[in-house]
């Protein structure tokens, strides 16, 4: 998930121009109000965090409220219940990588070359978001709604489709006397590829990179 907290804070108070009384000076500021969706996002920044860390056990949300400083009353107010809040983050996983894959299947004229660059950004998002990994291989989701890991398995079901379907093209390009068969054994090759490089980053304690001699590895798979 991109890092929001390097933004300018649009809630920075004022300068102030004009002296202000002792009095007023030296009172406790009041306490910022997050803007309308904003609490939402750092609710999920904060999830996406405490995945991070290596080990993590089952978040609770009293740990989560912890981390924010807030009670868990104040979670509820924004997310009916924790699956839901894993629900916000499989979201931003489905709109990162989906479209990313549309642009490659939009500008990359060759059908092997995008299957190639679809596994490629899927890996370097997980290798830049290693708390969304957690997610994507189900680690974090083992302890919660069974929903949530079905969804997560649809996903890669759609990234195996459009590998496929790219596949297929380049299979007809080269003129392959059974593009489909082709194009779905190879499809299938590089999600359990994927797959398996986003575990072994997360059981290493994200020391592993996904994405170490990637391109040799992605020629032989799909050349």
């Amino acid at each position: 998930m991109e890092d929001q907290s390097a933004h300018a804070d649009p809630l920075a108070p004022a300068t102030v121009s004009e002296p202000v009384t002792p009095a007023v000076a030296t009172a406790a500021p009041a306490r910022k109000r997050p803007r309308p969706g904003e609490r939402r996002v750092q609710i999920l920044q904060t999830l996406a965090q405490m995945l991070e860390q290596p080990g993590a056990e089952r978040i609770t949300t009293a740990a989560l409220a912890a981390r924010l400083d807030v009670s868990e009353a104040a979670l509820y107010r924004h997310f009916a219940s924790k699956a839901q809040m894993f629900e916000g983050l499989i979201e931003f996983i489905e709109s990162s990588v989906f479209t990313l894959v549309n642009q490659i299947a939009e500008r990359e004229p060759s059908g092997a070359a995008q299957a190639r660059r679809i596994v490629a950004v899927l890996l370097q998002f997980g290798e830049k978001n290693p708390g969304m990994t957690r997610v994507m291989v189900g680690d974090a989701l083992v302890f919660e709604h069974e929903r949530l890991a079905a969804r997560m398995n649809q996903f890669f079901d759609r990234l195996e489709s459009q590998l496929r379907q790219s596949l297929r093209a380049a299979a007809d390009e080269s003129g392959s006397a059974t593009p489909t068969v082709d194009a779905n054994a190879i499809a299938s090759a590089l999600v359990a590829f994927a797959v398996g490089r986003l575990h072994r980053y997360a059981r290493s304690g994200f020391r592993r990179s996904p994405t170490e001699l990637l391109e040799p590895a992605l020629q032989r798979l799909a050349a």
